[in-house]
């Protein structure tokens, strides 16, 4: 039994609770309700018109390494510049008076107040909030400051794809691209904050917990910006040395699906997408376009020919250099034959006919069922608006050659972040992670939420993973460049893909146009990064392997250095 004392000392912590509770809520409801218009009054004093119902928005943040966070997209807060031309003295006085302090040009301002009978004309606007004292001070007849806030983005075109922006979508202020449109529900501003603290603390409790009612609040990315600029940094001179029509490129934590960047060239500056003439340049070639990849396809079929125990890295067939399937010729990519060689070999020459050899070993089903095991023919899921599917109604086909085609990548199409996520499978054990971009909502009431992708799904077995990464790895040592591109201190694990690029008007493929590509991943047993390069139609080289090794490396010797990865050999 609990004794007088003990049940007393309760009662009186029980108490003091209630009681500290109940001074924070008074206080809460003091500034927010009771002095919130007495706060407002103060801030909006500046202006000699403060705006109704002025533009306001959550804030998208970047990640570095160490955890601090760089705005990607904030609000900026200051005054638009408005006229009453009946109350107007001295135009060209006026005038003078203001460009000194805000950009004007004269005959725009000559032609605004031409019509002096107008009481409300808007000068200038998103004047910043440190030049609002200087224009007040002036005090000229007939001008007004009204309180204007508006959307910035202070990376410019860092990562543009990947943050949207936000534009008008009739006479509504919305997100219409990247995270500013798939988190707008959290991002968007519906009312006054101060009212929103009690009506969701009690009189909207029930619409906000059972009607699942969006919460405001800011997002957290797991785009390190540092990493993002220099993955940006490296498309671009692929851009100026192989004048692609399209390239990207994806860095992923292959273990949990975290993308660390991803860029898509051409790119465009948030601040200013109203001066691009193409609005197609806006949507994100990394979700919404699909692609035959080619020979980056070939090491998830021979993990498959692997997994299924029809193939070991010393399997051996007879390589004639070209092999007849329902009529159809398939030839290696440069038509020669290698007599008997082993799967390693298949891999480290990109032999055509050696993954038609483990395809036929598989059998049309197992084929099939392993690429859409990888995920192929579905969306990732990942958090960014307008992801489609890939193609992949060639693996419903009774005909042998489509299963031959398909394992070296021709005849299905997939988005980039798509065969990214298949290949991390490869690496992370025989995972399929699920892509994400925000790690964490910062609501702007209650605690935050940790975003928690859906649990990874075993699609390969452990020994699978580890048997094609030690052929992976023997691909970079010894094939890649002759060797010549192999790091003495931390394995890799690479492949390259070209692939040709199919005719819009679906006959057949171009014999000069090619889609490149590049995926690795290291450490390669144990693996912290997966990389995917991919270009559209490079110009003056045939082969991934001429246009994206370098690369593909810079950016490899370029994460190891900055996460200050340990050796593992």
């Amino acid at each position: 039994m609990r004794s007088p004392n003990t049940l007393s000392r309760f009662w009186f912590l029980y108490a003091g609770i209630l009681l500290i509770a109940a001074i924070s809520i008074w206080r809460l409801f003091s500034l927010q309700i009771l002095q919130g218009e007495e706060y407002r009054v103060a801030a909006e004093r500046q202006y000699v018109r403060p705006a109704g119902g002025v533009f306001d928005r959550g804030s998208i943040f970047l990640s570095k390494k160490d955890g601090t966070l760089v705005s990607a997209a904030t609000t900026a807060r200051g005054a638009s510049v408005t006229a009453n031309g009946t109350k107007l003295g001295d135009t060209a006085a006026v005038y003078t008076a203001l460009a000194s302090i805000i950009p004007l040009e004269r005959q725009e301002f000559e032609k605004k107040i031409a019509d002096r009978t107008d009481t409300y004309i808007e000068l200038a606007s998103k004047i910043p909030e440190e030049d609002v004292p200087t224009i007040k001070r002036l005090e000229i007849p007939g001008i007004s400051l009204e309180e204007d806030r508006w959307r910035v983005y202070p990376g410019g075109k860092l990562a543009a794809h990947t943050v949207g922006f936000v534009g008008y979508d009739g006479d509504k202020l919305t997100g219409r691209y990247g995270l500013e449109r798939y988190y707008n529900d959290v991002l968007a501003r519906r009312g006054d904050t101060q009212i929103n603290f009690f009506a969701e603390m009690f009189g909207e409790l029930t619409s906000v917990v059972f009607e699942r009612k969006p919460r405001e609040g800011d997002i957290v990315t797991t785009i390190e910006p540092t990493v993002q600029a220099s993955l940006e940094e490296s498309l671009g001179k692929i851009w100026e040395e192989w004048q692609p029509e399209h390239a990207g490129a994806i860095v992923m934590n292959p273990k949990n699906g975290e993308i660390y960047a991803m860029a898509a060239l051409p790119r465009f500056d948030l601040n200013n997408f109203r001066n691009e003439r193409d609005a197609s340049i806006f949507g994100n070639p990394l979700v919404e376009n699909v692609y035959e990849m080619g020979s980056t396809v070939k090491p998830l079929i021979m993990a498959a020919g692997l997994d299924a125990g029809v193939v070991t890295a010393k399997t051996t067939f007879d390589d004639k250099g070209v092999v007849v399937i329902n009529g159809a010729h398939i030839k290696n990519y440069d038509g020669k034959a290698r007599g008997v060689v082993p799967m390693q070999e298949v891999l480290n020459q990109s032999l055509n006919t050696g993954m038609a050899f483990v395809a036929q070993r598989l059998g049309n089903e197992r084929v099939r069922d392993y690429l859409l095991g990888y995920g192929l023919g579905e969306e990732t899921g990942i958090d960014l608006p307008n992801e489609v599917h890939g193609i992949v109604d060639n693996l419903e086909s009774p005909r042998d050659i489509e299963y031959a085609t398909a394992s070296f990548g021709q005849g299905i199409a997939m988005t980039p972040i798509e065969i990214t996520r298949a290949l991390a499978s490869l690496g992370n054990g025989g995972y399929l992670v699920n892509p994400h971009l925000v790690k964490e909502v910062k609501y702007s009431i209650g605690p935050s939420t940790v975003v928690m992708p859906n649990p990874s799904k075993r699609i390969l077995k452990q020994e699978t993973s580890e048997e094609i990464t030690r052929m992976l790895v023997t691909v970079v040592d010894d094939a890649l460049a002759g060797g010549k591109v192999k790091l003495e201190n931390h394995s890799i694990a690479a492949k390259t893909g070209t692939a040709q690029i199919a005719r819009a008007d679906g006959k057949g493929y171009y014999d000069d146009r090619y889609l490149h590509s590049f995926f690795g991943y290291f450490p390669a047993y144990d693996p912290q990064f997966v990389v995917f390069y991919y270009q559209v139609y490079p110009k003056g080289a045939r082969y991934a392997s001429e246009t994206l090794t370098k690369p593909f490396m810079d950016t490899t010797k370029f994460l190891l250095n900055y996460y200050q990865v340990p050796p593992d050999r």
